[in-house]
This record gives C-alpha cells, sequence and structure tokens, in this order.
C-alpha cells in the first residue's frame, strides 16, 4: 500500500490569506467567522452562526492552483479537532461551477481522524442535493469547510492536515 499524499498541512509554510472565510452576509444573515493559523500550526476556523435575517451558515475554503489530480485516490483523510458539532466537508472539482460535493461529519471535542470515500461525495447547491453523479474522483480544485446546523451557536474547528489515499 502507498504512503497517503498530503493534499494540505498546516505547517510552517501555511499561509493564513490562502483561506477565504464565506458568511451568510453574503445573503443578508448575520454569522461572523474566523480564520487564523495558531501557534501550534494548525488551522482554526472559529466563531458565531446566526439565524437572524435568514442566516445561518459560515464557511472557510482554500483554492488549490492549478486543481490537484486525485484521480489515484479513493479516499481522503482529515485530522481535525472539532467542538462536537456537525460540519460539511465540500469540494469542487472546478472552483468556477456553483455547486459542490459534500461529506457531512460529526466532531468530538478531541482530535479525530474523519475518513471521506471521494466518490461518495454528493452534489449540493445552496443546501439542495442535486440529481447528479456523485464526485467524479479526478480532481480538486477547491476544499471548504462548512458549518450550517440550523441553530445559533458558537463554533470551532481545528484542522491540522487533510490527506489522500
Amino acid at each position: 500500500m502507498n504512503p497517503p499524499t498530503v493534499l494540505y498541512a498546516f505547517d510552517e509554510f501555511a499561509v493564513r490569506a490562502q483561506w477565504r472565510v464565506v458568511d451568510d452576509i453574503v445573503m443578508g444573515g448575520h454569522s461572523e467567522g474566523h480564520f487564523a493559523i495558531t501557534e501550534e500550526k494548525h488551522g482554526r476556523f472559529f466563531g458565531d452562526v446566526s439565524l437572524e435575517d435568514g442566516g445561518g451558515f459560515s464557511s472557510v475554503r482554500h483554492r488549490f492552483e492549478p486543481p490537484v489530480d486525485v484521480a489515484a485516490h479513493h479516499r481522503l483523510f482529515l485530522r481535525i479537532k472539532g467542538d462536537g458539532s456537525d460540519y460539511k466537508l465540500r469540494i469542487k472539482a472546478d472552483p468556477k461551477k456553483d455547486f459542490a460535493y459534500v461529506h457531512p461529519f460529526s466532531t468530538s471535542g478531541d482530535w479525530e481522524v474523519i475518513e471521506v470515500p471521494l466518490t461518495e461525495m454528493y452534489p449540493v447547491r445552496k443546501g439542495q442535493r442535486l440529481d447528479q453523479p456523485n464526485f467524479p474522483g479526478d480532481r480538486i480544485g477547491e476544499v471548504s469547510f462548512l458549518i450550517a446546523n440550523g441553530r445559533e451557536q458558537a463554533f470551532q474547528l481545528l484542522i491540522d492536515r487533510m490527506e489522500l489515499l
């Protein structure tokens, strides 16, 4: 078996500016997400989700330039530490498309590894599942983490690394 391939690791080369927060303010909401890199070299996605004025989500995303060829891989592993909340991993083969492939996951409050079978990631646009095939498994142009649990809450997700196998 081949060793895992690092898709992204928060290390001495990680740059906060390569990650962009997108909140529900783009549609009139009031959620407020933030992103930082900790002294321990973890990505820290944190903030508050608000349901006011039709809001209810916060996300952080990273675009790969050029997109990463993942055709030889079947699974993505996330080493994360959440706050006990549910999140969604979202990937786009083409960042210009208006939909993403999604894998929901729960966090325990401890460091853990989440296994994501790439071909089980299903397409979603604006929270609605699409009647289209699952992720084709060829390339990743963008990866994002989303919190949208239908309730107001503070949140924090620490991200250590993403690996392909």
